[in-house]
């Protein structure tokens, strides 16, 4: 074999163990990217999990609204890509107890019964206005002594919530919007972010604060992260002592 050769069948040898090598890091990579979305989410392979979305009047039936589907459609495919499993189910269908399986609630708690019970049970520092007459108030959220309002169109806000009971209990996210659309940035914003909160937050609680910005142009596309309130809405409302501040941008 001359030296021309042998040096040609190092290298030919040389970039054959870097493809090797390269492919095997990134095949290591997608595992550990996989293995903390499927901690984060709580959803082990072939684990079976629950979307729970409310119903509201749409005419003489009873329906899911537009906006609360394409939601659901979302954290679908964030489970369909654990090789996870899901089924839908209606708010006052949901009888198991909390942290049996991994439960996505997508909804309003003036309408969604489970998310309502959720709330009062483990987000005491949070209030929903569900007040049916006209007012500036009417959807406003409460977080601690802080009031959000809603300007539907300009300025929307959603709660996007990871709760958890215990190391061995699965996670209940709640996707909790003033307007529909606001759940399914809630549940978009969780679909781009989650590698992120994985990272922050990693198998922990948290209670986020988003505002949808002109949805009347945007969609639920536009979302920006008002606040971590996780602390204010754990902790019960103090008595007031004064007026709340108001917020409606």
């Amino acid at each position: 074999m001359t030296e021309d050769v042998r040096l040609l069948a190092l290298g030919l040898g040389a970039a054959a163990a870097g493809a090797a090598l390269a492919l095997y890091v990134r095949a290591y990579l997608a595992r550990h990217r996989l293995g903390r979305r499927r901690a984060f989410l709580g959803l082990p392979e072939h684990a079976e999990s629950l979307l729970v979305v409310n119903r509201e009047a749409v005419g003489p039936e009873l329906s899911v609204t537009r906006h609360d589907v394409l939601a659901l459609l979302e954290l679908a495919a964030l489970v369909k890509g654990c090789g996870a499993h899901t089924q839908v189910v209606a708010h006052d269908a949901d009888r198991q107890n909390f942290g049996e399986r991994t439960e996505f609630c997508v909804g309003n708690p003036a309408l969604h019964r489970r998310m309502a019970a959720h709330m009062h049970a483990m987000l005491p520092g949070v209030r929903v206005n569900a007040d049916p007459e006209p007012g500036p108030d009417r959807g406003a959220f409460q977080v601690g002594t802080e009031r959000y309002r809603m300007d539907p169109g300009v300025a929307e806000y959603a709660l996007l919530a990871r709760l958890t009971a215990g190391q061995e209990a699965r996670p209940v996210f709640l996707f909790c919007g003033q307007r529909a659309l606001a759940n399914q940035a809630a549940t978009r914003y969780l679909a781009r972010h989650h590698q992120r909160l994985a990272r922050k937050h990693g198998s922990g609680s948290f209670v986020l604060l988003l505002k949808v910005v002109n949805s009347q142009a945007y969609g639920p596309d536009v979302v920006e992260l008002v606040a971590d309130v996780t602390r204010a809405a754990q902790e019960p409302i103090p008595a007031p002592s004064g007026r709340a501040s108001h917020r409606a941008k």
